[in-house]
């Protein structure tokens, strides 16, 4: 029975070759037993557990079959559980399961928790979609599981990839105290603005160098997001998927924005607290970023909506997208997940509760008291930081 999995795995292992090498590789405690892996549709999830394998296998040649990926899209579980295949796995050496499509087996979460505890010598690692609870709420593996979010490719990762050079990455700090002479390091390698237009376009997502056909496959991410992110996994009834996706419609055309819940209620028929779950839901799936002052947030009507990644704000074809929105969508996907970001009075974020930033499309004509990114600078100077450089922070 474990050999038709162990041909799989070595049939992948041996032809995955992830573009770059995430930093969460190294971020990871991989001596924790129960692993989750969380990340957005589309962004290499499966390639990234697949390279963790590869990179396993190497270092421990002697050891390869104490490792497996599986995927449970095998009709295999139909019939088998989780927990009796663990143990044929354990039985037969094996150490270290690698779990996909993780969503898509039924009791999934109870299994986890009878797997750690009957088998104290196996760790699990599996992919977990967004919309997935884990640890708020989940009373199976809530105190067990360490989670970990794997992102779309930074503007760094995707210079990396595109020109074969390796860039390092910067905290915060050092950007806001160094940004000059880091700018200029970096400029005398490579010009970033000769490549921000595009990225912002098709960067962030692994698909962007794999196809020609860009578009196309992201709209087929995003509704896969809803009917399976939001509709499968959320129990939402399929008899809402149309109000759904014209929700979404109705927000890309406008975002970034304020809420006019009371329209999008009318405008999809249904109530306003209907509303507010629904972009809950899309914001869970990483469709949307929600923007809220500090203090308040979910029931509560955030101050501003955001598309997750810049990415998506070019999903629509027919809508003309300013180069504003796009660079305030872009830096608030390039710090959400690492800062805490909220709206605040007269400045476009304020970040980690200490300091407003401001982002501009272009070079603003008065003068600058705080610091402000801008996407049309390739080095800055002083409080004047270009946009493109918020991009390496991982």
């Amino acid at each position: 029975m474990l050999e038709s999995f162990y041909q799989t795995h070595d049939y992948l292992v041996s032809h995955v070759k992830p573009p770059i090498r995430r930093m969460l590789m190294d971020e990871v405690n991989w001596d924790d037993r129960l692993i989750a892996i969380k990340g957005g549709r589309g962004v290499g999830k499966t390639d990234f557990l697949l390279g963790f394998a590869k990179e396993w296998q190497a270092k421990n040649p002697e050891k390869a079959k104490q490792i497996l990926y599986v995927n449970f899209n095998n009709f295999y579980f139909t019939q088998h559980t989780l927990y009796e295949f663990a143990g044929e796995f354990v039985k037969a050496g094996g150490r270290r399961l690698l779990l996909d499509q993780a969503f898509k087996y039924r009791n999934w979460s109870k299994e986890l928790r009878d797997c750690y505890y009957h088998y104290p010598k196996l760790q699990i690692v599996f992919v977990a979609s967004p919309v997935m609870r884990l640890i708020e709420g989940n009373q199976d593996i809530g105190n067990l599981v360490k989670m970990y979010n794997l992102r779309g490719f930074s503007f760094r990762e995707y210079l990396s990839i595109k020109l074969q050079i390796n860039l390092r990455s910067y905290k915060l700090e050092e950007i806001l105290n160094n940004h000059e002479a880091i700018a200029e390091q970096i400029v005398a390698r490579v010009h970033p603005l000769e490549h921000f237009g595009e990225y912002l376009e098709k960067g962030y997502y692994p698909m962007g160098f794999e196809t020609n056909s860009f578009q196309d496959q992201l709209l087929k991410i995003m509704n896969m997001m809803l009917e399976v992110d939001v509709l499968l996994i959320k129990q939402i009834d399929v008899a809402y998927l149309g109000r759904l996706r014209t929700l979404l419609y109705m927000l890309m055309s406008e975002v970034p924005c304020g809420l006019n819940v009371t329209e999008l209620a009318e405008g999809i028929s249904t109530a306003r607290a209907t509303v507010m779950n629904y972009i809950k839901c899309l914001k869970d799936a990483r469709l949307l970023n929600l923007l809220y002052t500090d203090g308040k947030q979910f029931p509560m009507k955030p101050s501003r909506v955001y598309m997750q990644n810049p990415n998506l704000c070019f999903a629509l074809p027919s809508r003309d997208v300013t180069a504003k929105d796009v660079s305030e969508t872009f830096f608030y996907s390039a710090l959400h997940g690492t800062h805490k970001l909220n709206a605040i009075e007269n400045a476009s974020f304020w970040v980690d509760r200490k300091m407003r930033i401001d982002v501009c499309a272009t070079m603003p004509k008065k003068e600058i008291f705080r610091y402000t990114a801008v996407a049309d600078i390739e080095v800055g100077k002083n409080k004047l930081i270009p946009l493109w450089l918020f991009g390496f922070l991982y």
